[in-house]
């Protein structure tokens, strides 16, 4: 049984549980906000979240859980079997995390929790999520899922990054850049969500937002 640590809130820990669920391996889920307890920092080298218990051991940092239940769980695989499709996965994940959810997480602060950031910044964030959402265009294939005829784990990360990254530019520029640089980004996104699995996601999403909020 696996143990996943994080909160409902968090896309990277959204796009584990995902994973989890369309694996079909049996796990329980464990609120743990992010902390620099000795506690947590035991279980997680930094105190992020997410993080999973195995039989043998916890394990951090969401793109290596998500390579980590491929092995261990080879049933319902959710990475290409060709080396070189593979590879490609990674690339187009490692490509939307890293070139732009990481750059549009600048914006984040302004819009889900009312700090202000500079016009600078956002003018900045603006051309570099640009140049990031024109490359990953070239990547994805929508043919329907992200990188083909096969649902993958491209299509676990993509959906909530690019949902949430075209909410945040719509609030900040009034355009959804992610709709802007992908056509037909917003029926793939509708595909995903047709997945009863992504309609749980999204629906504890909500409750834990929903929390969040009325908490703070």
């Amino acid at each position: 049984m696996i143990t996943l640590y994080g909160v409902a809130i968090s896309n990277y820990y959204n796009k584990i549980k995902f994973a989890l669920m369309e694996k079909d391996i049996a796990f329980i889920e464990e609120f743990t906000p992010p902390s620099q307890s000795e506690e947590l920092l035991k279980r997680s080298p930094l105190g992020k979240i997410p993080f999973i218990k195995t039989s043998d051991g916890y394990l951090s940092e969401s793109q290596a859980i998500l390579e980590y239940l491929e092995d261990a769980f080879p049933e319902h695989p959710l990475y290409p079997t060709d080396a070189y499709e593979r590879g490609k996965c990674r690339e187009f994940i490692q490509h939307l995390e890293l070139n732009v959810e990481l750059i549009a997480r600048r914006l984040y602060g302004e819009v889900l929790f009312g700090n202000a950031i500079s016009q600078e910044t956002k003018d900045e964030v603006r051309a570099k999520l640009d140049t990031g959402l024109k490359g990953l265009a070239k990547l994805l294939k929508l043919s329907p899922y992200a990188l083909g005829d096969r649902f993958s784990t491209a299509d676990i990360v993509a959906w909530p990054h690019l949902q949430l990254v075209g909410f945040v530019t719509q609030k900040i520029y009034g355009e959804n850049l992610v709709n802007t640089h992908i056509p037909g980004i917003e029926a793939y996104i509708q595909l995903i969500e047709s997945r009863p699995h992504a309609q749980i996601v999204s629906a504890d999403r909500a409750k834990a937002l929903e929390a969040f909020f009325r908490n703070k």
